[in-house]
């Protein structure tokens, strides 16, 4: 050994057990190859298409769906988002700015769903090029030892003759799907099959990956076909199914004014059965019910229907479903001369299960000021011991509609956009309700108030129910249901159609013939010997009667 190597060797760096220009004992330092941009780009292709790196991905998605289903979407539920900002403005706002809101359209969604398309591509692309030249691939040739085989057996045949051994054998592999060589190894004394089958699992695996990648493309591409939007119908109101008539709409980048199919849609009348006969769930909604009218286009006359939940009604590939409900109070403003100033129907949005809601009237024109009011309607008004009122049943029992008065400007004339379910009182004057001094206004059916500092009256002459909608349409629906059930028969046959190898060998033995077999699974299979003990047990029952000695 060198000086270098003798200190080395002192030092536990070097072993002598090992030759001098060992790698290990070398004294020159080993330089690994710089990468270039090209090689950089080919590890991280190489990546990012590893089945590893696809179920991490997959897994992510999942993760990042979960927002979703926690937080209401504006796609889905903008009502739902309304409430939110209302409730908490400042984790809104932050929830917001996360597009969490938005999560399936979200950047950070798209990005883990674009990667994971890429990276199945990458993944199945090269295992559909090595699985179609496997197939057609002759079997793999007879081992020489098959007692070294996981499966072994060993049958001597008497009065049969070498080439009805094999040719029965091969029979029966042929009648069990076995693809099958036929191998003459010294001629005529030893003859060969090898079969295998089981290719149809990795097939059924390709078809799981091609149908989720199916999925994948289906739902990318046809979004952009596919619109959803909202509408709060009073009884008695008429939708009509075009862009301006949605109080909320999300459409796909390839939907136009044109696309939408032409229809409209009546709300004749909205039910709802209460449980009664159970002291225990008194109260308790036990179905919903809307009765509407649809006029399509070029129908004679409008036909009429029943949407209830998880019953939605399709309408010319639109489908239409009940989301929620509440009750619409018809509220009569006039001015002192008892001109009508005001007279509409006002969606009152639920804030709990008995139905006390919160809505809004605004009242832009026609008095000596901008008036709004931000009322409370209980469908059975009851208090509390410390003067609160609630609602004790959701349906209409003693009606009350209380109502805090606003004076002032409702920021309607700078042009920007308000919501119809809030009221800005930043530059009002609170005159009747809260800290006013004065009490809120109660309205029962028919009642009519005089609003404070002379400014009229206001009524309550109806009180209607709503319904909200969604409608809907979806071109992807029957492809993304098809590529499922591709996927789920994929992955049913990758599950359990079993790969194995079988070799079968027959060598004449004087007047006897042995066969020899041996069988080779990809994987754990505890059926392999059983399988191979059955194969030899077929095979000698379509021989003609003889002596058998299983080994």
């Amino acid at each position: 050994m060198t000086r270098i190597q003798d200190a080395r060797l002192a030092s536990g760096t070097v072993r002598p057990d090992r030759p001098a220009d060992h790698v290990d004992q070398s004294e020159e330092i080993i330089r690994t190859p710089q990468l270039g941009p090209a090689g950089w780009a080919r590890w991280a292709w190489r990546q990012l298409t590893s089945m590893r790196t696809a179920l991490l991905l997959l897994l992510l998605l999942a993760l990042a769906a979960i927002p979703g289903s926690l937080v209401p979407q504006r796609s889905a539920d903008p009502n739902g988002v309304i409430q939110y900002f209302a409730r908490d403005p400042a984790a809104a706002e932050l929830l917001d700015r996360l597009q969490a809101f938005d999560v399936y359209s979200s950047v950070w969604f798209s990005a883990i769903y674009l990667l994971l398309f890429l990276s199945l591509i990458g993944c199945v692309v090269p295992r559909i090029r090595h699985h179609v030249k496997a197939m057609l691939a002759a079997p793999p040739s007879t081992p020489k030892n098959l007692s070294r085989l996981p499966a072994h057996r060993q049958d001597i045949l008497d009065d049969v003759t070498l080439i009805q051994a094999v040719d029965g054998a091969e029979r029966e592999l042929r009648s069990l799907r076995y693809r099958v060589l036929r191998v003459d190894e010294a001629e005529g004394q030893v003859v060969s099959l090898a079969a295998e089958r089981g290719y149809l699992r990795e097939t059924g695996n390709l078809i799981f990956h091609l149908a989720l990648l199916g999925v994948l493309i289906t739902v990318a591409v046809g979004g952009g076909f596919k619109y959803t939007g909202q509408r709060v119908l009073v009884e008695g109101q008429t939708f009509v199914n075009s862009r301006l008539a949605f109080d909320s709409f999300n459409a796909g980048r390839f939907i136009t004014d044109s696309s939408l199919p032409p229809f409209s849609l009546t709300l004749d009348r909205f039910t709802v059965s209460y449980v009664t006969d159970n002291v225990n769930a008194l109260g308790l909604a036990s179905s919903f019910t809307a009765d509407v009218s649809v006029n399509r286009q070029g129908a004679d006359s409008p036909t009429n229907a029943r949407i209830e939940v998880n019953s939605p009604l399709t309408v010319d590939g639109s489908e239409i479903y009940l989301l929620g409900n509440g009750y619409a109070p018809r509220i009569t403003v006039r001015d002192p001369s008892g001109k009508v100033v005001f007279s509409d129907t006002v969606p009152f949005l639920p804030q709990d299960s008995n139905l006390t809601s919160l809505g809004v009237v605004k009242v832009p024109d026609g008095l000596t000021g901008q008036v709004g009011m931000i009322g409370f309607f209980y469908p059975t008004r009851a208090t509390t011991s410390s003067g609160a009122s609630y609602s004790s049943y959701p349906d209409l029992v003693l009606p009350v509609l209380t109502l805090n008065v606003y004076v002032g400007n409702l920021g309607l004339d700078a042009g920007n956009p308000k919501s119809v379910y809030k009221l800005d009182t930043s530059g009002m004057t609170e005159v009747a309700g809260g800290d006013s001094g004065v009490a809120a206004l109660e309205l029962t059916p028919d009642a009519e108030v005089e609003l404070p500092g002379g400014l009229g009256t206001v009524q309550l002459e109806d009180i209607p129910r709503f319904a909200s909608f969604d409608i809907a349409h979806d071109p992807t629906q029957v492809p993304v249901l098809i590529a499922a059930i591709t996927a789920l028969v994929g992955l049913g046959l990758s599950l359990f159609v079993p790969r194995r190898r079988v070799w079968v060998r027959a060598t004449q033995w004087g007047g006897t013939v042995r066969l020899e077999y041996g069988g080779l699974a990809r994987g754990d299979d505890p059926q392999l010997l059983p399988s191979v003990e059955n194969l030899a047990h077929r095979i000698a029952n379509r021989l003609p009667p003889t002596t058998k000695e299983p080994t």
